[in-house]
């Protein structure tokens, strides 16, 4: 129960976000230019889940851990931070229109992931390296972020 739950979580915050970026995206960023190297829309579905279901396993991971409880409260924190800003993301970008704040944002975001890996990996290396590709989706994202921001 505890891995459905966790894995859930992330799924849960990934729907509620997607009701604002669809707003968006059939709105405003349609419209946007956005950079040569922009992947196609229907790719954003499958990737997000993938990484929404990795966090949620490796949210998993470090709760069922033996780990010091200090320690777990909180990587979890920096968990939940990271969560929070990542669905703020999706507000302030797609359903605010604010491509700068998004930006101010996903670094932000960047920065928290980055933290929550670094306290996952003292709890679980399998738990850091799950969040290593949500990492890199999101350096990337944080690229075409900065683009649609500056040429908009």
């Amino acid at each position: 129960m505890k891995l459905f739950v966790s894995i859930l979580i992330p799924l849960l915050v990934g729907v509620v976000a997607a009701l604002f970026t669809n707003t968006g995206v059939h709105g405003w960023y349609v419209l946007a230019n956005k950079p040569p190297y922009n992947p196609p829309s229907w790719l954003f579905a499958p990737v997000w889940t993938a990484l929404y279901i990795m966090m949620g396993i490796a949210l998993y991971i470090v709760r069922k851990s033996a780990a010091d409880k200090a320690l777990k409260k909180q990587a979890i924190i920096l968990f939940f931070a990271q969560l929070l800003l990542n669905f703020a993301w999706s507000f302030i970008f797609f359903y605010a229109k604010q491509p700068g704040w998004a930006f101010v944002d996903i670094i932000a975001l960047w920065f928290f992931i980055l933290l929550t890996i670094v306290w996952f990996s003292k709890i679980s290396s399998a738990a850091a390296w799950l969040l290593v590709p949500y990492i890199f989706w999101v350096s990337f994202a944080s690229l075409l972020n900065f683009y649609i921001w500056q040429h908009n």
